[in-house]
């Protein structure tokens, strides 16, 4: 009888453990969302303030200025539900000003050009790699909410579901293909 019940103790005593792995692995996947998505919005911002200083600072002709200018301040104010468009529509504008190589070599000739012409290309380079961490991280925690063990003891706790950042991140091809 002694026996039978050590051995139904252990038992307990493993799964109470692997699911205390699992539930510290969850935690760690919700903590690299939220350091990825810190990294994200850190980048977001700085495309949007490199392109709406370059769209102020007199380089470009006034209807591409004020189409970058707009674009850029609307992804800078952005709620947090409109923020994925606002940011599709930067990329979008940055491809319709820079849709041309001499637009780029225009602000590259223009004093201190060049250096907001290399912060604008690492600035649109960064986005890509940063929306892809962050939502690599999205869908390993994603996978792992989804296994019967994590719904069934509840081991996400109160942690709200991870969501993906989808947006239109192609950078202007005049931009992407010049080297830094």
């Amino acid at each position: 009888m002694t026996a039978t019940l050590i051995w139904i103790l252990v038992v307990l005593v493993a799964i109470g453990l692997y699911l205390s792995w699992t539930a510290g692995r969850l935690d760690r996947l919700h903590a690299r969302i939220d350091a990825a998505r810190a990294a994200l919005d850190a980048q977001l911002l700085r495309r949007a303030s490199v392109a709406q200083e370059l769209a102020t600072s007199g380089v470009l002709d006034p209807a591409a200025s004020i189409v970058l200018y707009e674009a850029a301040h609307a992804a800078r104010q952005a709620e947090e539900e409109q923020r994925e468009v606002a940011e599709s529509e930067l990329s979008q504008a940055l491809r319709a000003v820079f849709a041309d190589p001499q637009q780029v070599e225009a602000v590259r000739e223009a004093p201190g050009g060049e250096g907001a012409a290399r912060e604008l290309t690492e600035a649109v380079r960064r986005v890509p790699m940063a929306r892809r961490f962050h939502n690599d991280a999205v869908g390993a925690a994603r996978r792992l909410r989804e296994h019967r063990k994590v719904r069934w003891f509840r081991l996400a706790g109160h942690a709200p579901f991870p969501m993906a950042f989808e947006m239109d991140d192609e950078p202007p091809a005049a931009l992407a293909d010049r080297s830094v």
